[in-house]
């Protein structure tokens, strides 16, 4: 059975199924693609798969062309039809992994998938999960599920953990660039994962089992986690000593060993680093372990929407200005620069923040035109406006919450009143200096 299978991922004659066509899903169906696979995406969102159809993309660094290219040679077979998980060969998880209100792993998503593929399971079909989550999930959750079908793991099916390493809006790295560990269920599972994605990865990194795995993307986002909060830590007590959190990191990186840059900001954002450190906090205490970095990095973290309006209030306070009332205009939705995800950004808490203390609120994002819907927010309906000088003038505060390379700082500067700069991204405006504060 697991020969047949390896064969034709070998010679590429194996479909590849990938569920939940996001940020992961459709980059990584681009990877297999350009590998010389055929593919099939699975997606709830019907919207998303009559887009598709349409030859049409919803992620910015994924062309329309190309989509209308891999659809009409039928490379790419967008479906929301989950019948059709029979089909695929190989069955990549790219599904999403929130936390709960009380932020704990809800695992909806995943378990829902795993019941969808086991109700269609057949005998020589290869399941990969990617979703980030933690330790455990996918010997615990998934297996226990798929084995519902009646078909045995390491025999009938093979079963292995992949983390996801995207990282949208990197020039650098592309899914098909960035090494793949793999964990297989067994030997037999394990060897046909690194098969797999050997065909269309630049590297894989075989690991022990899942588990080792699952740990190995928790540890990456933890790590980013806490040193993010450290300089958010320290860009709060810097300011109240007068010293430029920024010109510190600046200089500190030019040591050429044992120092890393990261860098403050309002607030963390995307779907891995704000979410995944919980994970493992989570399964800490299922052991009876506490997780002190971890919790305290969040809090330090999600304390820094709440930080940046303070500063906001003071630099109105030097203008006689109350919050309330304020023309408050926010530049940039999404959660990081060049990009057009959303998904957790700070932007949106402090557009909560700020709504809450009566500002009158506009924004501007040249990648999200209008603002979505949110899990945990309730989003205004407003659209992008325009940075027009008699708009920039007539806002008591632009607020920079995420630093695009397409804006233009230094006209941003001389028309606006007062700019309060969360990024740095003002760091080489020269005129109006005045009217810039940091936060």
């Amino acid at each position: 059975m697991h020969t047949k299978l390896e064969q034709a991922f070998l010679n590429k004659s194996a479909r590849v199924g990938v569920v939940g066509l996001g940020y992961v899903g459709l980059p990584l169906i681009r990877a297999f693609i350009t590998a010389g696979h055929r593919t099939l995406g699975f997606d709830l969102d019907q919207q998303k798969i009559d887009r598709l159809l349409a030859g049409q993309s919803y992620i910015r660094h994924i062309p329309s062309e190309w989509i209308a290219t891999c659809v009409a040679e039928q490379t790419f077979d967008p479906t929301s039809d989950m019948r059709r998980l029979a089909e695929a060969d190989a069955i990549l998880i790219c599904v999403p992994t929130p936390l709960s209100e009380s932020r704990d792993p809800d695992m909806t998503y995943i378990e829902s998938t795993a019941r969808q593929i086991a109700a269609v399971l057949r005998p020589g079909q290869l399941i990969v999960l990617e979703s980030t989550t933690y330790p455990g999930t996918t010997r615990d959750v998934v297996l226990p599920i798929l084995a519902q079908s009646g078909l045995q793991v390491g025999r009938d099916f093979f079963l292995a953990f992949s983390p996801e390493r995207e990282d949208p809006g990197n020039p650098k790295f592309s899914a098909n660039s960035i090494p793949k560990v793999v964990g297989g269920m067994d030997p037999i599972s394990q060897h046909l994962a690194v098969t797999l994605y050997r065909q269309a990865v630049v590297d894989v990194v075989p690991v022990s089992n899942c588990e080792v795995a699952e740990a190995c993307k928790i540890l990456e986002n933890t790590y980013r986690s806490v040193n993010i909060a450290l300089v958010n830590e320290l860009k709060v007590l810097f300011d109240r000593m007068g010293i430029d959190v920024w010109e510190v990191i600046d200089a500190a990186k030019t040591k050429p060993f044992g120092f890393q840059a990261f860098y403050p900001g309002p607030g963390l954002g995307g779907h891995c680093i704000p979410i995944d450190p919980f994970y493992l906090s989570w399964v800490a205490r299922k052991h009876g372990l506490s997780t002190r970095f971890i919790e305290l990095a969040g809090e330090i973290n999600t304390h820094m929407p709440e930080y940046v309006i303070e500063r906001l209030t003071e630099g109105l306070n030097e203008y006689s200005k109350p919050v309330r009332g304020s023309r408050i205009c926010i530049l940039g939705m999404a959660y990081k620069k060049d990009v057009d995800d959303a998904r957790e950004s700070p932007s949106f808490e402090l557009m909560d923040l700020l709504r809450d203390r009566g500002a009158i609120l506009s924004y501007n994002d040249p990648y999200v035109p209008t603002l979505p819907k949110m899990r945990h927010h309730d989003v205004p309906a407003l659209t992008s406006t325009p940075l027009t000088e008699d708009f920039l003038w007539s806002q008591d505060c632009v607020l920079i919450a995420t630093d695009h390379s397409a804006y233009d700082y230094d006209f941003i500067v001389k028309h606006s009143r007062f700019v309060l700069d969360t990024r740095n991204a003002t760091k080489q405006v020269k005129e109006g200096r005045d009217r810039i504060r940091k936060a």
